[in-house]
C-alpha cells in the first residue's frame, strides 16, 4: 500500500508524521522502524500519528520512537504536532490541545513559534547516586514526560555523547525501562547549551523538547536563575523553556521554539 506522509521538524529534531484519524492505519513497530531508516526509508527520529481524541481534546497524540517503539511523549514531536492539527482545522486557531499517554497538552501559536505547555515534571531527584566510568559529573533525574537524567559538565563540545549517553541510559539505576541523557554547559546567567542521546534513537539527536525542559529546571535547581532559561541545541537553535515553581514542585512549563514543515510524499509499506 501506498502511505502518504509529511515530513517535519522541530530544532532539527526530525520526525514523519500521518494522519490516522479514520484509525484506517495500523502500523507495526517494524514498518515504523523502516519509514525512520535514513537508509531505506524517509528517515527520522521518530513518527507522529494523528489520531481522534477520546476525550474533550482536539487530538489524540501517539509519538513512536525511530526503533519502533511507542513513547510517552516528545516535546519537539509536540510542537510539530501542534502545527501539524492546527493546519488541519476549519479556521486556523490559536490554540489545540491534544491527548498523550503524559496527559493533555496545548499548543499555541506564537509568531512563528510554537508553544506546548507541558506536564508537570515528576521524579525529579538532584542527585541519583549513580555514576558512570569516565565522566565526572553528577548525575540529576526527572521525569518531563519522559524519563531524563541531566550531567553538568565543562566542555560540551569535548563530551563523548553517544558513549557516556549510551551508559548512563543502560545504567542499572534507571532499569528497567532506561533513560534519556543530557549533558549541560552553563554558557551565561539564564542560558545553558544542552546535548542529548536519546533513547529509541539510540544515539545523539540535534535537539530534544522534554531533555531541554529537564536541563533548565536542573540548572534553576543549581543557579536559582529564574525563566525563562535560553537553552542552545546541537541543531542550532536557541529554545525557551518557561516554568513557575511552587515550592519543590514545578508548575506551567512551557516550551517555545519551530517547528517547521520540510516536505510530504508518498512511500510504499
Amino acid at each position: 500500500m501506498l502511505l502518504h506522509f509529511y515530513k517535519m521538524n522541530g530544532a532539527g529534531n526530525d520526525f514523519v508524521v500521518v494522519d490516522n484519524r479514520d484509525l484506517a492505519l495500523q502500523l507495526t513497530r517494524e514498518q515504523i522502524a523502516l519509514l525512520c531508516d535514513r537508509h531505506r526509508g524517509i528517515g527520522a527520529d521518530g513518527l507522529l500519528a494523528v489520531e481522534p481524541a477520546e476525550s474533550g481534546a482536539d487530538f489524540r497524540f501517539r509519538y513512536y520512537n525511530a526503533d519502533g517503539g511507542e513513547a510517552e511523549m516528545c516535546g519537539n514531536g509536540a510542537r510539530c504536532f501542534g502545527r501539524f492539527t492546527s493546519a488541519l482545522m476549519e479556521e486556523m486557531p490559536d490554540r489545540v490541545t491534544f491527548e498523550t499517554i503524559a496527559g493533555t497538552l496545548a499548543a499555541e501559536i506564537v509568531e512563528e513559534n510554537i508553544r506546548i505547555a507541558m506536564s508537570d515534571p515528576v521524579d525529579l531527584e538532584m542527585d541519583s547516586g549513580a555514576a558512570v566510568d569516565g565522566l565526572d559529573a553528577v548525575l540529576h533525574t526527572v521525569n518531563t514526560g519522559v524519563p531524563h537524567v541531566v550531567a553538568f559538565v565543562d566542555d560540551l563540545g569535548g563530551t563523548d555523547v553517544v558513549r557516556h549517553g549510551r551508559a548512563i541510559r543502560r545504567h542499572e539505576r534507571f532499569a528497567p525501562n532506561g533513560t534519556n541523557a543530557n549533558f549541560v554547559e552553563v554558557l551565561a546567567p539564564g542560558h545553558i547549551a544542552i546535548r542529548t542521546y536519546e533513547r529509541g534513537v539510540e544515539d545523539e539527536t540535534l535537539a530534544c523538547g522534554t531533555g531541554m525542559v529537564a536541563g533548565a529546571l536542573f540548572h534553576h535547581l543549581r543557579s536559582g536563575d529564574p525563566a525563562p532559561i535560553m537553552v542552545d541545541v546541537k541543531g542550532g537553535e536557541t529554545l525557551e523553556i518557561g516554568f513557575e515553581r511552587d515550592g519543590d514542585d514545578f508548575r506551567h512549563v512551557t516550551l517555545t521554539g519551530p517547528a517547521d514543515f520540510v516536505f510530504e510524499g508518498d512511500i510504499e509499506i
